[in-house]
């Protein structure tokens, strides 16, 4: 058996000193939307007491589907490479960027030369070179494929939408396809959610009916996602049957807000290419906030 264990929407604080050039940018609203309703239910602590829980299960490998940072400064970025160092190597946690990491234009790419090893594909050079497109990855772990999508960009102030274009759905085909014929369980890991209705007009993902496409055509058996900050579970038409989309709750929300309390989904993987297994978990912080609990538990396919 494979356990999985999936996180998102980290917005790792408190967020750092800005200077005016800063704030000179779309950063102005995201520093006035933290101070005023993200700080008051973000804490560090809780993000803490779910990653000890995590550990204390000892997945095999563990999914983090963007937004690692708030305003993506600098600061941010490296304070999130040196967290992932904490949470565990490259060889055992993979990473997809979220709007948040892409805030501004030009912060995508410095995130992605700090976190690098966390979000390359096995085959793809050790070194960082930003002429060279990442995403699509794929990343073989035991009986398991991650493929790691990005809907990552810098978008205008009031928006966090996401796109995914056509280059990197031909790819994903084409690494969902060879997964499947090397008898792998295909996971997708991707920030904005694909599917339609799931955010208001302003944070949707473009690019939802190019992505459905790739996973009828190429074939997964699970779709993983944040960005809503919600639990949910929503499905898409595979090759052979329906693909769960799952997402979580942001994974340093504290109790008190109006969203829910901060989760992580553990799957439980197991069978063959004719008969997958796949429960999921969910591991949830308790009302007091003192501790986290198994809250939900779901068997997609047996």
């Amino acid at each position: 058996m494979f356990k999985l264990a999936h996180i998102s929407d980290v917005h790792l604080g408190p967020l750092p000193k800005l200077t005016f050039r800063e704030l000179a940018s779309k950063r102005i609203t995201g520093f006035v939307n933290w101070h005023r309703n993200r700080r008051k239910h973000l804490f560090t602590n809780t993000l803490e007491m779910l990653l000890d829980d995590i550990e204390a299960r000892q997945p095999d490998h563990l999914a983090i589907t963007g937004d690692l940072v708030n305003l993506a400064t600098g600061i941010e970025i490296r304070a999130a490479a040196d967290w992932l160092e904490e949470v565990g190597p490259p060889e055992t946690t993979s990473v997809v960027p979220g709007n948040h990491d892409a805030y501004v234009w030009g912060a995508h790419d410095k995130a992605m030369n700090a976190w690098y090893d966390y979000v390359r594909g096995d085959n793809q050079p050790p070194t960082w070179d930003s002429e060279r497109k990442i995403f699509p990855y794929l990343r073989v772990r035991g009986p398991v494929a991650l493929v790691g999508c990005s809907t990552s960009i810098a978008t205008p102030p009031f928006s966090a939408s996401g796109y995914f274009g056509r280059r990197q759905a031909r790819e994903t085909v084409n690494m969902l396809r060879a997964a499947g014929e090397a008898g792998l369980f295909r996971v997708v890991m991707i920030h904005h959610p694909p599917i339609r209705g799931a955010t208001p007009a302003h944070k949707r993902m473009i690019g939802i009916r190019r992505f459905a496409a790739a996973i009828s055509t190429g074939g997964a058996e699970l779709v993983l996602h944040g960005h809503t900050h919600l639990n949910t579970v929503n499905w898409l038409r595979g090759q052979t049957g329906n693909v769960p989309v799952v997402g979580i709750a942001s994974a340093s929300q504290g109790p008190g807000g109006k969203k829910p309390r901060a989760a992580y989904n553990l799957f439980h993987i197991s069978g063959s290419p004719s008969a997958w297994r796949l429960v999921c978990e969910r591991h949830a912080l308790t009302a007091d906030g003192h501790s986290v609990g198994l809250e939900n538990v779901t068997t997609f396919s047996e």
